[in-house]
């Protein structure tokens, strides 16, 4: 069976997100043709490839024939396309083990889950307690001034900045959620120093009644299935910890 146009581009679009994420280069039409599951010329995938482009999904560096995705096929991707990741079960065990060492006090139990979060996802993370107004730490600033590059310094020094001022992120960490996993893409953290940059973050509550916000700031480009995943999970360690 034949996939309709609109089903179609939904797959190249796909296609494109997760490759891009994996070696930030920019997809060309070729690659697409070898990948995809049905016989589809490149010529073809070049026509999907300007329609998309001409949507607002894709765009295309001047020194490259091969397209790489705007905010908002990241979006689309986060919003229709993103299968559910499972952790690999050695993830999952290492992760628990860390949960299964008689964490007693909330500070360390976000000490702690900083680290696991920027261990596993290789993005920045951020803890906040609700309980603690002025209260938040985060781990991983390594990944992300890898992930912007030598290039990205001004924009390091802008993330610094707002990381030292503690009204700032928590005005973006403690936004609404209307669901249990938030994510923001670009200009939608509404922080002028993210705008390179993507947000996940969720609730915790433990039993004991503590509560606050786990976050991954990362790359446009993060391995977003990941990040959703491993917040999901960590959630719910933590609320079985304490």
């Amino acid at each position: 069976m034949r996939a309709d146009p609109y089903q179609r581009k939904d797959i190249i679009l796909g296609m494109v997100v997760r490759h891009y994420i994996r070696t930030t280069t920019p997809i060309s039409s070729a690659f697409i043709a070898d990948e995809y599951e049905q016989d589809i010329s490149s010529a073809t995938i070049r026509n999907i490839f300007g329609e998309l482009e001409e949507d607002g999904y894709l765009t295309h560096p001047h020194t490259s024939a091969g397209r790489v995705p705007t905010e908002r096929g990241y979006r689309y991707y986060v919003d229709f396309l993103m299968k559910e990741m499972a952790l690999l079960d050695e993830e999952r065990l290492h992760i628990r083990k860390e949960y299964e060492r008689g964490i007693e006090e909330l500070e360390a139990l976000a000490e702690m889950t900083t680290l696991v979060i920027a261990e596993t996802t290789h993005c920045m993370s951020i803890v906040s307690i609700d309980a603690k107004p002025d209260g938040y730490i985060f781990r991983g600033m390594n990944y992300l001034a890898e992930a912007v590059g030598t290039q990205g310094l001004q924009k390091m020094v802008a993330i610094l900045k707002v990381l030292e001022e503690k009204d700032r992120i928590l005005a973006v960490l403690r936004r609404d959620l209307d669901r249990r996993i938030k994510v923001y893409i670009g200009q939608e953290t509404d922080c002028p120093a993210f705008e390179d940059c993507a947000m996940a973050v969720s609730r915790f509550n433990t039993r004991g009644g503590l509560s606050g916000r786990i976050a991954v700031l990362g790359p446009v480009r993060m391995d977003y299935p990941r990040v959703v995943s491993t917040l999901e999970y960590v959630a719910e360690l933590m609320h079985d910890t304490l």
